[in-house]
């Protein structure tokens, strides 16, 4: 695809095998590596172990900075990335947060402009908290859950339920969706004031509360969870029945595939 190529070309990538390699020929070799690499197949270029450098991962294999490419069809997103700070059940920094920013495939990002721009004719926008998570920030999460006697972010994230159930009520696990880069959490804001929607409880709680279709929130709450719900759905995204702001691109390009490249 596109994105190795435009990337080798503007990084001159060197595959070394006792040798340095032309750019031309670099891009040959890149063209052969996206295409196992789509497969899913494990190889060497040559007999020796060559490494390929990637300054930037996420775009070789065809992700993008969401909030840049929202920007760049005139529909600013805003994105709020807890898990680079310190704001997160966790307590700290997440492991694979180099930076602030937000990567998803493009076939997601694609799709959730659609919704993005229908909001935007209502006075209305998405903020996203996450979407590609690296498979080491899903390990950090499993550490820390096994981690018994750290619970400084249990009032705020998950009062009502005790850290050793974390795991069997479904709220850590070691696999994600969001390594294979076409999950998106996120919520609905007002254009005028920046507020979010009363969806009833925060992002990331902890607690039967935060299903969707939950029946101990208000009418109100309940009402702007299915506004967003909806829209979503329209947009080619399926929900999940115990978040309501988390949201699968039903036709993602990497259902099978879960990355672990950094943020950066």
């Amino acid at each position: 695809m596109r994105y190795l190529l435009n990337f080798l070309v503007a990084s001159g990538l060197q595959l070394k095998c006792g040798l340095e390699l032309s750019i031309q020929t670099a891009l040959c070799a890149g063209a052969v590596y996206r295409h196992l690499l789509l497969n899913g197949t494990l190889f060497l270029l040559c007999a020796c172990s060559g490494a390929i450098s990637q300054p930037n991962a996420a775009t070789a294999f065809g992700f993008v900075n969401l909030a840049d490419f929202m920007a760049q069809h005139e529909a600013a997103l805003e994105v709020d990335v807890r898990y680079f700070g310190a704001d997160n059940f966790v307590g700290a920094k997440v492991d694979g947060y180099a930076a602030e920013k937000i990567y998803a495939t493009e076939e997601a990002a694609e799709a959730l402009l659609i919704v993005q721009k229908t909001l935007n004719s209502r006075g209305l926008g998405l903020k996203v908290f996450d979407a590609y998570r690296p498979q080491q920030a899903v390990d950090h999460f499993v550490r820390w859950a096994k981690d018994l006697g750290d619970a400084r972010m249990k009032a705020k994230y998950y009062p009502r339920v005790d850290k050793e159930n974390l795991f069997s009520g479904g709220y850590i696990a070691s696999r994600s969706g969001h390594s294979r880069g076409s999950t998106i959490d996120l919520t609905i804001v007002s254009l005028a004031d920046r507020t979010e929607f009363d969806m009833g409880t925060s992002w990331d709680f902890f607690d039967p509360l935060s299903w969707p279709l939950s029946d101990q929130v208000s009418l109100s709450q309940r009402a702007n969870r299915d506004t967003l719900r909806e829209i979503m759905i329209v947009a080619g995204f399926r929900p999940l029945n115990e978040e309501w702001w988390h949201f699968t691109l039903d036709e993602e390009p990497y259902p099978d595939r879960y990355f672990n490249f950094k943020v950066e």
